[in-house]
């Protein structure tokens, strides 16, 4: 009993190997599919990381001095000094200001009004200056905005010393003490990078998976396969196998360019990392199988993984907090794999945590991986057979 048993046990191990074999044929012929994947999202993890890490500078400015005192070239001087802005050009008049702002040559511009020197050197005054900027690109007005508001404060507490005759330590007790934890710098890449990558990642599986099955239908070759000694089962396994393999070494490549590439920091385990990163390679394995034999063309498919992957990418928070959602929409998120990934992914990868601490967003991608890969095993053999 136990030989026939081995007997039968290697003869699945071979024809499961036989179609990995085969499916692996398939894509070096394919070669620009595989290529596109894998080089396609690490050309992108790197224009992201690269655009993200770097700070605003240069934006173009625009400065309308109506005083033409020294005080209004030292703000102008002090402008210059932060290196966010460039100032491009000094207006005559209004109208320049307005014109330059539609055709968005600039995206600051700052106006300042007669007697604002007088204004400063006197007990009572109350300098002000006019400062506009080109909220139609929101990033850049906002970083402008910072900087303007920063330089006004130190410009402010000058005054008042000047004013007062205070010492400079008589202001120190207003001065926060801060301290940041896990991103030191404030560096953006430190966030986008690993999102980048858990959406790269999820895109892979998705559509290595998704179109293994709608491949062979469109090319006609599903009813030769169907037809030959294999079951469903082990077609599924030897569908999944090139794709989890597939996965597991596009992780590894984005995860050695956030490392190596953006200094991303691995606080944590990396052994725990990379059993996480397998199961969930397997909880996409599952959905995209499922749009795979639901799908009757490649290009169907494709669609589909699309819609899935934008929808699972509003709730990872990757460009809007999952906390300042709407309460449903939190509860919903709980039910998206890529939400749990992400948390776990910034967890281990920037505070250094283990399970003590993410085991709620585990536990949760583990259930939602038996559920999602019963479900998927279930209609991928119904519809099979």
């Amino acid at each position: 009993i136990l030989s026939r048993k081995n007997l039968h046990n290697n003869r699945m191990a071979k024809r499961i190997w036989s179609l990995v074999i085969k499916d692996f044929t398939h894509l070096i012929r394919d070669w620009w599919l595989p290529a596109f994947m894998l080089f396609g999202g690490l050309l992108e993890l790197l224009v992201i990381g690269w655009a993200t890490s770097r700070p605003i500078t240069n934006l173009p400015m625009m400065i309308l001095d109506q005083d033409q005192s020294t005080a209004s070239r030292k703000l102008i001087s002090a402008l210059k000094n932060t290196t966010t802005f460039s100032i491009s050009h000094y207006a005559l008049s209004y109208d320049e200001i307005d014109t330059a702002m539609d055709r968005g040559s600039i995206n600051a511009a700052i106006i300042i009004p007669n007697k604002y020197g007088t204004e400063i050197e006197a007990q009572n005054g109350k300098p002000t200056i006019a400062v506009i900027l080109n909220g139609a690109e929101s990033t850049a007005a906002t970083a402008a905005l910072r900087s303007i508001e920063g330089l006004i404060a130190d410009l402010g507490i000058g005054i008042t010393i000047e004013r007062f005759g205070l010492p400079e330590e008589a202001l120190a007790g207003f001065i926060p003490s801060l301290r940041v934890w896990f991103n030191e710098a404030l560096n953006e890449a430190l966030y986008t990078t690993p999102a980048e990558l858990g959406l790269m990642l999820e895109f892979t599986i998705l559509i290595f998976a998704g179109l293994s099955f709608s491949r062979e239908r469109e090319m006609g070759t599903l009813e030769h396969l169907l037809v030959m000694p294999f079951s469903s089962l082990e077609i599924i396994a030897g569908k999944s196998i090139p794709v989890i393999i597939i996965g597991f070494i596009d992780f590894i490549l984005l995860g050695g360019i956030v490392r190596f590439a953006f200094d991303v920091p691995i606080r944590g385990s990396v052994s725990l990392l990379l059993i996480i990163a397998l199961i969930y390679i397997l909880v996409e394995l599952g959905k995209g199988l499922v749009i795979s034999v639901s799908s009757r063309t490649q290009h169907q498919a494709f669609l589909i993984i699309m819609l899935v992957g934008m929808v699972d990418f509003l709730f990872t928070g990757y460009a809007v907090p999952v906390e300042s959602m709407p309460s449903i929409l939190q509860t919903l998120s709980n039910f998206i794999p890529a939400h749990h990934w992400l948390v776990i992914l910034r967890g281990i990868l920037l505070k250094g945590v283990g399970l003590e601490t993410l085991w709620p967003n585990v536990l949760a991608l583990v259930i939602l991986g038996i559920v999602i890969g019963s479900a998927s095993i279930f209609f991928v053999r119904r519809s099979l057979d």
